[in-house]
């Protein structure tokens, strides 16, 4: 890395091989997210990130949960929210569970041997830790509280990702319940005092003195996810980017109802109205609201997507990634 500067993996769409390439090749480090994809879905945008860049670049996996949920507040939350579905012509999907396809995902990126594998929603076990090291990757873990940052280390993780409550998308937290949430600099700061594990700092960082200032608290670099969510390279949709600036869209919140599990998005209709009664239950509410996500998206109805966004989301720039790269090098400079 040139510059601290990480584009954080967001799963849905958000990061592209174009994205990442272009984050690496400015001198920070892009990355891949390899949630809701298929082993071999993932395998393709690494290829073609290769292509489009020599410089280092990471993928994030999702660890697969193995929480019991209540089958009956589940149908109860999908006849609710059937209508809302129905209103852009698709129907609720089912309340499935899956395991992200993990084990080929795993097997494939110890073949692949990319520079930085990260993980969300868990710590894999030291076995697996050890495996992608051997095969010549740095192991990186998000955590988003202090007793999931000591479970990490012990793990043998080489980095910590600590996202701090201001983040966009899904909390990191190993399991899906409310966790005790902390804000990233006293985050940063009490992970510090009880490791030496070097941490990448994540959640609301916007511009330059975001970066410096979590630098300044004791990580090694910044994750920013957000802030490239506007770039032409950037696979959120248009009504996503256009919602981020959107004066409708002023406030941000966090909610199980669009995949039953704590995600920080824009506050719209959906998320007003569904918050207090989604259930605890990931990924089977996620592919319950999916597909009526998805078509919304394609017609421009912001009000039953998952807008994503960290609590910095106004101060997001519609500018090409190296523009932005190259911004954000020159606010950290000044500062």
């Amino acid at each position: 890395m040139e510059y601290p500067i990480i584009q954080a993996p967001m799963a849905g769409g958000a990061s592209t091989p174009k994205l990442a390439a272009t984050v690496s090749n400015a001198g920070g480090i892009g990355f891949l997210a390899a949630g809701y994809k298929t082993a071999g879905e993932m395998v393709s945008e690494i290829e073609e990130t290769l292509r489009l860049t020599d410089r280092p670049f990471g993928v994030n996996v999702f660890v697969p949960s193995k929480e019991v949920v209540d089958e009956a507040v589940l149908l109860a939350y999908r006849e609710k929210i059937q209508k809302e579905a129905q209103s852009v012509g698709v129907l609720i999907g089912q309340a499935t569970t899956d395991d992200d396809d993990w084990d080929s995902k795993i097997t494939a990126l110890k073949e692949l041997r990319v520079a930085i594998v990260s993980f969300t929603f868990g710590c894999p076990e030291s076995r697996i830790i050890k495996e992608l090291q051997e095969a010549g990757s740095l192991v990186a873990i998000s955590v988003t509280n202090l007793d999931e940052a000591k479970i990490a280390v012990a793990a043998g993780a080489d980095i910590l990702c600590a996202q701090g409550i201001e983040a966009g998308g899904h909390r990191a937290s190993f399991e899906n319940q409310t966790e005790g949430d902390q804000g990233l600099i006293e985050l940063i700061k009490m992970i510090k005092k009880e490791s030496n594990v070097p941490m990448i700092a994540a959640g609301g960082l916007m511009e330059g003195k975001d970066i410096t200032a979590v630098l300044a608290a004791g990580a090694v670099a910044a994750q920013l996810g957000t802030a490239f969510l506007r770039c032409p390279e950037s696979g959120a949709s248009p009504a996503h980017k256009a919602a981020l600036h959107d004066s409708r869209f002023s406030k941000t919140a966090i909610t199980r109802a669009f995949s039953g599990r704590r995600a920080r998005g824009l506050v719209n209709r959906f998320l007003e109205e569904y918050d207090r009664e989604a259930p605890n239950a990931y990924p089977h509410v996620h592919h319950m609201t999916k597909q009526m996500r998805k078509v919304a998206g394609q017609k421009e109805q912001p009000e039953l997507m998952a807008l994503w966004a960290g609590q910095g989301h106004r101060r997001s720039r519609e500018l090409p990634a190296s523009q932005l790269m190259e911004k954000l090098v020159e606010e950290m400079k000044s500062e």
